[in-house]
């Protein structure tokens, strides 16, 4: 995937994650990209490692792994603020 691609990706992944689990957090465009393209780091770790397989490209398998990265993350940060 191309760098325009990850950001495209990381958006609709991020989006979809703060869409599931709302919270009292700011978010703006950038705050989905970037949980979006975290989640997608963490998805694919985590994808790999239990043998789901990680982000292979821009497909509907791979937006499942970085939504699902993505709320993990969501999860993490939030409990390491409170």
């Amino acid at each position: 995937m191309g760098f325009l691609s990850w950001i495209v990706f990381g958006f609709l992944a991020g989006a979809l994650a703060k869409w599931i689990m709302p919270g009292k957090d700011k978010s703006g465009f950038l705050s989905h990209i970037l949980t979006g393209i975290g989640g997608a780091m963490v998805g694919g770790f985590i994808g790999s490692a239990i043998g789901l397989g990680g982000v292979t490209g821009f497909n509907l398998g791979s937006l499942f792994v970085a939504t699902g990265g993505a709320l993990v993350l969501l999860w993490v940060v939030r409990k390491v603020r409170d």
